[in-house]
């Protein structure tokens, strides 16, 4: 009878640790479970493979000797040495090395203690992410972004340079091409911001693309809001729209007047967000309706539908306001 106990034990024994090296080895990353001694108790597949070794040569070792040492470093050996007793756990901790047969490689290591009914397992599984491919691919667009950031600056100083110095003897052409320098540099600008691939405040965005002029005259207020990278070039050219008329035409353009501009979040349809900005002018000189529509304002009402958002402008007697709405 007790030997047929002992037979059945062997048995699920057996089968719980044919079934456990399955699930192992079912995983695509290299995995290996270390002893409390932090020796290799198994090793899935996917282990052995991407090392090129024999499962033999690595059971019953120390982790820390296996290869050419490429894991006895000492912050790595710390941080598993506190994975069992503290219950804590190692995510992505990088190791650069040139290791036996697959030479240089970069891993990501990821170590936690198994679980174990009563809590108290000895035993730590550790994964390996090899991420090598992935930072070589980050480092080589890093590289063609910074080398095509680098020809649109230079593209865009031969642009700037060919406008400023053709000549415009006729006052009209003068003041077109003062307009269109102002309008380059804007997008120039705002395009480095863009590239850097980031959010920026919409606060910090306005401020700066007013320019001097308009910002010791500048009053705003909202709530915090954040543009994506792709929103910042055509919502860049609106402001600089809007503070050209105000130094040109509108506010700024007597002592004491003031551009004011709240902003919100507003919410619209089908679940989206809208920045809804308000643009007033006060201080300025009287206002009347323009006899036709500029090109500024056909831009910016461009740029607002191009965005998905709406525009719209009133020339009022006491100063231009302006409401926007661009989806975010």
């Amino acid at each position: 009878m007790a030997t047929m106990l002992l037979e059945d034990l062997y048995r699920l024994m057996k089968t719980g640790h044919v079934q456990a090296q399955g699930v192992v080895d079912t995983m695509t990353q290299p995995v290996v479970v270390l002893d409390q001694h932090f020796c290799v108790t198994t090793a899935n597949n996917a282990f052995i493979k991407a090392f090129e070794v024999d499962r033999e040569d690595i059971v019953s070792q120390n982790f820390f000797e296996l290869g050419n040492g490429q894991w006895d470093i000492p912050e790595l050996r710390q941080v598993i040495s506190a994975v069992i007793p503290r219950a804590a756990a190692v995510i992505g901790f990088e190791v650069k090395h040139d290791f036996p047969a697959i030479g240089q490689r970069t891993f990501l290591i990821d170590a936690r203690r198994l679980a174990h009914p009563d809590n108290n397992s000895p035993n730590m599984l550790i994964i390996f992410d090899d991420v090598t491919e992935r930072q070589r691919h980050e480092a080589e667009m890093d590289f063609i972004v910074a080398e095509m950031r680098h020809r649109l600056k230079n593209l865009a100083a031969v642009v700037r340079s060919v406008v400023k110095n053709t000549r415009a003897d006729d006052p009209y052409l003068a003041d077109f091409k003062e307009a269109l320098l102002g309008r380059l540099d804007t997008t120039f600008q705002a395009q480095e911001v863009a590239a850097r691939g980031e959010p920026i405040g919409y606060e910090q965005l306005l401020r700066e693309t007013v320019g001097p002029t308009v910002a010791t005259r500048l009053e705003c207020s909202g709530t915090r809001v954040e543009l994506q990278s792709s929103k910042i070039v055509p919502v860049s050219m609106i402001i600089h729209e809007l503070a050209t008329n105000a130094i040109e035409h509108g506010s700024v353009s007597m002592p004491g007047g003031k551009v004011r501009v709240k902003w919100e979040l507003e919410a619209g349809g089908r679940g989206r967000t809208f920045l809804a900005c308000h643009w007033r002018e006060d201080g300025g000189p009287q206002v009347s309706p323009p006899q036709r529509k500029g090109y500024g304002t056909e831009l910016i009402e461009g740029l607002a539908a191009h965005l998905g958002g709406s525009v719209e402008i009133t020339f009022a007697p006491d100063g231009l306001t302006a409401n926007f709405k661009i989806p975010m």
